[in-house]
């Protein structure tokens, strides 16, 4: 078998799988910047949103940073993988970017 990843055949965004007398493209984990397999203990870099970890690139959780990144009133945030949302409060409904009472 030759090994046609020795070649780096395959785009930025994912890794070469060597198969018998072939290969394969498989895209990176979400968390990476590049990857040297799956999973997100083999990215290059991580991802905007993710930090190194335990040799894993984990999210980071903008909610729980000392500066509060959701800075309207009566707003709350959301963590979502590799990133946060700001939602209006319970009792409170997004008007025109305002979180205005319901």
């Amino acid at each position: 078998d030759l090994d046609e990843c020795a070649a780096s055949p395959c785009k930025d965004h994912q890794y070469c799988l060597n198969t018998d007398g072939s290969f394969s493209c498989k895209a990176c984990d979400a968390s990476c910047v590049g990857c040297t397999g799956e999973g997100s203990e083999k990215c290059k870099t991580c991802a905007s949103g993710y930090m190194k970890e335990d040799e894993k690139c984990t999210d980071i959780d903008e909610c729980n940073l000392p500066e509060k990144v959701c800075t309207e009133e009566n707003q709350d945030c959301v963590n979502t993988s590799g990133s946060y949302k700001c939602v209006c409060s319970e009792g409170f409904e997004d008007k025109d970017g305002t979180c205005v009472q319901t």
